[in-house]
């Protein structure tokens, strides 16, 4: 008689989330058996589905039972306006999430521990330049970086890896793509002068195939990396690869950096005079004009990874999967 292969078990937290889905869908092709942990259950590539709401509510004792390998994607996302108690949300759902889930895959002899931090941990990139690992400037990089300090300071995981990945993309984007492509769309966002700048990027499915090479590639234990696919985007050329997905010509115009300079400060002083954030202010056009890079050599040089997809070749699908 033929005895069954062993089926590893992997518990990916927030696998409901803009990553989760293609982590447990790439988990399940390589033979892992997927438990997934949301806060609300839905249908997805998952074998099993646990709702679980982490960092308020305790992990039941048979959460972790059997399972090999830990990816945490689960946490509270970076917002652009930080509301009252913005420190005391992330602490809660990035910090005591992850102290919680640590502790319970030391008890149940884990043997790895993957956790999606972010560039966010660093402080902010310049043009051109790696940001160092200094303290980061907003509440969620704090509670990023207080996370990968808990993860890495402690032992009893085997095979314990932090992932910053830089701006993720992929279908049904979410957050800047996607409201630059619904401005465009629109037809009311006017074309941006090439000012030069860049911005790191990387594919969800070139992510989670990152994440489940480091899980298992002994050379990745107690490490950080960032994970780019190795293309500074500008925010001229983004525009010019969604003008091509909708069959837009190219314009034959830009607005000046000045015009948008001199809108950005009055819609500082009409939120200072209003109270309220107005739709273009000085943090938004930083956004769309300046740099954020990051440098991913290591994971490439160390590890061999290669990202196998780029903005050019996926944006028609993400524009066609933005509502």
């Amino acid at each position: 008689m033929t005895q069954a292969r062993h089926q590893p078990i992997a518990l990916v937290t927030g696998a409901s989330g803009f990553i989760g889905p293609a982590l447990c869908e790439r988990l399940r092709t390589r033979g892992w058996q997927v438990r997934a942990l949301m806060r609300r259950p839905v249908p997805g590539p998952w074998d099993t589905a646990v709702s679980l709401d982490l960092g308020r509510q305790a992990i039941p004792d048979d959460l972790l039972a059997g399972v090999e390998v830990v990816f945490h994607l689960a946490g509270k996302a970076h917002a652009v306006a930080e509301r009252d108690g913005a420190d005391e949300e992330y602490q809660i759902a990035n910090v005591l999430s992850t102290r919680d889930l640590l502790a319970a895959a030391r008890r149940h002899a884990v043997r790895g521990f993957v956790y999606f931090s972010s560039v966010k941990a660093e402080a902010s990139a310049s043009e051109g330049e790696c940001a160092p690992s200094a303290a980061p400037l907003t509440p969620y990089g704090r509670s990023k970086q207080d996370a990968e300090r808990l993860l890495l300071s402690g032992d009893g995981v085997e095979q314990t890896v932090v992932l910053r990945p830089a701006l993720v993309y992929g279908p049904h984007p979410k957050g800047y793509l996607a409201q630059l492509i619904r401005a465009m769309r629109s037809g009311w966002f006017p074309p941006l002068p090439d000012t030069g700048n860049g911005r790191s990027m990387i594919h969800r499915d070139d992510l989670a195939d990152a994440a489940i090479q480091c899980a298992s590639d002994p050379r990745a234990a107690g490490r950080i990396f960032t994970v780019t696919d190795d293309i500074p985007y500008s925010t001229h050329h983004i525009q010019m690869l969604i003008r091509q997905a909708l069959g837009r010509p190219e314009p034959g115009w830009s607005l000046p950096i000045g015009l948008l300079t001199l809108a950005a400060r009055g819609g500082d002083r009409g939120t200072r005079l209003l109270g309220r954030r107005l739709p273009f202010d000085s943090e938004i056009l930083e956004k769309l004009i300046g740099s954020a890079l990051y440098d991913g050599t290591p994971l490439r040089r160390e590890l061999g990874f290669r990202s196998q997809r780029t903005l050019q070749d996926s944006i028609a699908e993400m524009v066609a999967t933005t509502p």
